[in-house]
């Protein structure tokens, strides 16, 4: 991706000037709850992403680490690395990307240990200031390491706790003052539950149900002087149904829904005075710039609660700090379907739909893709389908994700 230094100055000209002209904001209008670091809610691997970006209560497989990590402790295998690539924003650029390399082993019967690294590249920009200066390249950039534990409690359920580090190497050399990193730490805590093969009349079943609370952490800033921002806590709820026909047969069923455990920005009363250009202390006629603004961060607020709290605070009034009250708070959960049919545990068509309220985010889309095994090697594929008026940055992205599984065959587990 390449641009001028002068079109990022008009870019910035541009949002200066657009955010200084809203005074009060309409109660209707959509409120979309914004994070630092949100490439972390992005589905890495192509099998989550084809079942519409779900994996909390899906059947284990090498990415379990980004949705639950608690399911390793079911997994046959004993050990795997799964590796995947997701271009992003592919219609524009050819160069931005999420990538992830996971690592998990199942300890022994009880207990399980996974690795990844999720990296996020906003490729190649171009600063010239004029045509005889050398060309400034920066690489911004963001990451996440993360390593988990997995314990089963029981037969059929079990816990893990999984510890973060989080890196947004965003800011410019040559352009910011600070240009340091933004750095922070969090916590996944994630449970699994996965019933026993039942029979019924004319398949058998199992049930999978499945939690999730990702990215507790502190708050952090992009600059000494910044606001701060609220990582992506998230929280995942989901079950699911496996109807198992035949040795070769098995259609999976999940449901999953899902909340940022942020809080939602409340509608401010924002004052300001007009410019005064011929100094006599009074309104000139006529003339409509706005000038100074009187109250920022104090504005009086008019609906929701005062986001400026802690990361602990926060997620508890997400729960109810919705301006629009309940109704609104409902609109901030996505929900998600995805099916997949599995033929002799070695090809699989999978298929799922992901819904977020136009007030939120509008994010909808449906996703197809497939996936293949051959010996100890998995290969999926997914495709995602906009749905939405507002255009997807993955819209009509073939994403890829390799797995290789170490020890095939070492558990019994269904």
């Amino acid at each position: 991706m390449k641009t001028s230094i002068l079109s990022l100055a008009i870019f910035l000209m541009v949002a200066k000037i657009n955010a200084q002209t809203t005074i009060i904001p309409n109660s209707n209008d959509s409120r979309v709850i914004t994070t630092g670091m949100p490439f972390v809610l992005i589905a890495s691997d192509a099998r989550a992403a084809a079942l519409g970006d779900m994996g909390v209560a899906t059947s284990v497989d090498a990415y379990s680490q980004q949705w639950n990590a608690s399911k390793y402790v079911f997994s046959e295998v004993k050990s795997g690395i799964g590796v995947s690539y997701t271009p992003y924003l592919s219609k524009l650029v050819n160069d931005i990307f999420l990538g992830n390399v996971t690592y998990f082993n199942r300890l022994d019967e009880r207990s399980a240990f996974a690795a990844s690294l999720k990296y996020f590249s906003l490729g190649d920009i171009e600063f010239v200031t004029d045509e005889f200066s050398t060309a400034l390249i920066q690489r911004p950039n963001e990451l996440k390491i993360d390593a988990s534990y997995a314990l089963r409690l029981t037969d059929q359920f079990g816990m893990s706790v999984a510890m973060n580090y989080l890196r947004s190497d965003l800011r410019l050399d040559g352009v910011d003052g600070d240009a340091t990193p933004a750095n922070t730490f969090g916590v996944d805590i994630s449970g699994y539950y996965q019933s026993e093969e039942e029979a019924y009349t004319d398949f058998n079943g199992r049930w999978r149900m499945g939690f999730a609370i990702q990215n507790l952490g502190p708050k952090f800033k992009y600059d000494q002087g910044g606001v701060e921002n609220f990582q992506p806590t998230n929280l995942r709820l989901g079950a699911g149904f496996d109807f198992i026909f035949d040795e070769y047969n098995k259609v999976s069923v999940t449901a999953e829904v899902a909340k940022l455990l942020v809080p939602t920005p409340p509608i401010l009363g924002t004052e300001y005075e007009y410019t005064d250009t011929n100094g006599n202390g009074k309104y000139d006629e006529g003339v409509d710039e706005l000038g100074n603004q009187l109250s920022d961060t104090n504005g009086v607020i008019y609906k929701g609660k005062d986001d400026n709290v802690d990361f602990l605070s926060g997620v508890f009034q997400s729960f109810g700090d919705a301006p629009g009250g309940f109704s609104e708070e409902l609109k901030e959960f996505t929900w998600a379907l995805g099916a997949e049919y599995v033929y002799q545990d070695s090809f699989a068509f999978r298929a799922g739909y992901f819904n977020e309220s136009e007030q939120k985010g509008a994010r909808k889309f449906l996703a197809l893709g497939a996936g293949f095994k051959y010996n100890v090697v998995n290969i999926d594929l997914s495709y995602l389908f906009s749905a939405s008026k507002i255009q997807s940055p993955l819209e009509n992205t073939l994403r890829f994700s390799l797995t290789f599984n170490l020890g095939p065959g070492t558990y019994n587990e269904y």
